[in-house]
């Protein structure tokens, strides 16, 4: 399988990035949740690079991607996905997107809708509101007290208690991804996903969209997801037996639907 990691370097913004699959398939382009970085998407690559061209990038603030001063949008976030392309003279890719990466594709299918094919909005929501609670007070804890008490509570936000007896190797693996984060790029996100309201936008969608849910998902309710189904037209549905982070809790379920989806 062709793979390449490598630094795309804008005025801005560097972003890491990594290729894997044929250069010559249809694009397909994974994006993070807030405080992971492109390895959360590893149970995929396998399945889906014999199809695709697969891009995966770290999110600004994540990984190994620069951290610019915030504060960030969604339409930022979306920007730099937009670049990345560029860079790669991809006219068009599809999308999956977790959470974070659920919102951006929103964005991107909202206002450059021609730039992207089908898309995943996996464990999403529109509007995660009222702002001023939550998300003050986690970015507030980031910017205190660093990461580390932020990935200790994605344990049970992001798995189920029953993933998190099964697997604690594969729980470790992903919120050590957000232990590893830059505090001021998941605060500026995280700003960015406070800000965020795409409730009215999300009816003018007229790409094929595929709605992941976790049925068991405390962070992305499965009714944030429903909401998400009834205004994007002719979105079709997957419900995962997973909380939050759905494709690495259930790949096995999270690929299939995928997999239905793209006609493989």
């Amino acid at each position: 399988m062709q793979h390449e990691t490598r630094m795309i370097d804008f005025a801005d913004v560097s972003l890491h990035v990594r290729l894997d699959g044929p250069r010559d398939a249809p694009a397909l382009i994974f994006s993070n949740s807030l405080g992971a970085d492109f390895t959360m998407w590893d149970a995929q690559v396998d399945v889906f690079a014999r199809h695709f061209q697969i891009i995966r990038y770290d999110v600004r603030g994540h990984g190994k991607s620069s951290c610019p001063p915030g504060p960030y949008s969604i339409a930022i976030l979306a920007r730099d996905a937009l670049r990345i392309l560029d860079t790669l003279g991809i006219g068009q890719a599809h999308w999956v997107g977790c959470s974070m990466g659920g919102m951006v594709g929103m964005h991107l299918l909202t206002h450059h809708r021609a730039r992207i094919g089908r898309a995943v909005l996996g464990n999403t929501a529109a509007f995660m509101g009222p702002p001023a609670t939550d998300w003050n007070a986690r970015i507030r804890m980031a910017h205190a007290k660093g990461m580390a008490p932020i990935a200790e509570a994605m344990k049970l936000r992001w798995f189920t208690k029953e993933f998190n007896r099964v697997n604690p190797a594969e729980v470790t693996r992903i919120t050590d991804q957000v232990r590893r984060a830059d505090p001021a790029g998941y605060a500026a996100c995280g700003g960015a996903i406070r800000d965020m309201d795409q409730r009215w936008a999300i009816r003018t969608i007229t790409n094929p969209v595929l709605v992941v849910i976790g049925a068991e998902d405390p962070a992305t309710s499965p009714a944030m997801g429903e909401i998400l189904v009834r205004n994007i037209p002719g979105a079709k549905r997957a419900v995962i037996p997973a909380a939050h982070i759905s494709n690495c809790e259930a790949p096995g379920p999270y690929n299939a639907a995928l997999a239905e989806f793209f006609g493989l």
